[in-house]
């Protein structure tokens, strides 16, 4: 099925502007005639956003900065870290919050990635952060595939992805930690019913797992960069292999590892972060400038959304309404920044496929 490009949502229309940047002119209209007004802009290199206490805090890379952003589009910092070795795609990355009151940050140190886990304080507007407390370090890092994405999975335990660090063989070895994702207790400990013994590797096999989400039905799912052949979209199985440095996408009649579920060339996808709702998976693409969706009831039914306006998109996540916030990704070095980038915009589903 040819994807259809951008005609199957509408855009929030009102617009609210970010008090640290200059009001950005109105994106111009698809042909499906949607408009779109971003909720915050004058962004820097943003990665990743996440819900506290109903109160959006978004994390950039490079300057260490956690975001509160208000529903007028204003944004204040709420912290920094000050500590972070931002080099190439390490720094902030990812972020995760167990309710009533932890938040979780991953972060390139100069000894390798972190995961920390803060105390919140406040209410919204007046949110503040505690002093770190270090969970795990020394995971491995390197200018690129450094992974960071964090979320609480329906079992109330923290998730983690860590990339392969530019050393694609330890994806494979169950000793190490790079190209896993990670499945560990609040307080970092590990869990007695993860699938390796003393062991924080939930999967293993992965080159580069930037987003993760579960299904209503408690499905785990997962995007990751390829590198030349196939980027994909898994199903994530406790103590699952799913191929990598020996296969990208599917690994047909051999049936070693996991298949993915879907797969596209790097130049069309290079999916990061992702939401999951109302049985349609939205992945937010960089390299292919397009939220994509995926039925997951029917995974061969794909549609292309936004198709390049916002440039390249870093993260998506499900608002406390049921919209979606999609977070734009043009000042990290490799995007093409226009007025207001980078942007974190409210879009509507309607009646997208899924």
């Amino acid at each position: 099925m040819k994807p259809i490009r951008g005609t199957c949502l509408l855009l929030g229309a009102v617009f609210l502007a970010g008090c640290s940047a200059p009001t950005p002119p109105p994106l111009p209209a698809a042909e499906s005639q949607t408009t779109s007004k971003p909720l915050a802009s004058g962004l820097e290199a943003p990665w990743s956003m996440v819900y506290v206490k109903d109160t959006l805090l978004v994390s950039e890379r490079d300057s260490g900065r956690i975001l509160e952003v208000a529903e007028s589009g204003q944004h204040r910092e709420v912290s920094r870290i000050n500590d972070l070795a931002a080099k190439g795609e390490g720094g902030l990355l990812g972020l995760a919050f167990l309710a009533p009151d932890k938040l979780y940050a991953y972060s390139t140190a100069e000894s390798g990635n972190r995961i920390q886990q803060f105390t919140v304080q406040g209410s919204a507007g007046h949110l503040s952060l505690s002093a770190p407390q270090t969970l795990l370090d020394s995971l491995p890092s390197a200018n690129i595939h450094n992974g960071g994405r964090m979320a609480i999975g329906p079992d109330g335990m923290l998730y983690a992805s860590v990339g392969d660090a530019s050393n694609p063989g330890q994806a494979q070895d169950l000793q190490a930690l790079g190209g896993k994702i990670l499945r560990m207790a609040p307080d970092g400990s590990i869990p007695e019913d993860n699938p390796f013994e003393n062991s924080l590797v939930y999967s293993y096999g992965h080159r580069n797992v930037q987003g993760l989400a579960w299904s209503d039905d408690g499905s785990m799912y997962a995007s990751e960069f390829g590198q030349n052949t196939f980027d994909e979209l898994n199903v994530i199985e406790a103590g699952g292999n799913y191929g990598w440095p020996e296969v990208e996408g599917k690994d047909g009649a051999n049936g070693q590892y996991t298949d993915p579920i879907a797969q596209w060339p790097p130049s069309e996808a290079s999916p990061s972060g992702m939401a999951i709702l109302d049985g349609t998976a939205y992945l937010a693409n960089l390299r292919g400038e397009v939220l994509r969706t995926v039925a997951l009831h029917a995974p061969a039914t794909e549609h292309e959304l936004l198709d390049g306006r916002l440039g390249r998109l870093r993260d998506v996540l499900v608002d406390p309404g049921g919209s979606l916030l999609v977070l734009t990704n043009n000042t990290d070095g490799r995007g093409r920044p226009g007025p207001g980038d980078d942007r974190i915009v409210r879009i509507h589903p309607g009646q997208a496929d899924g």
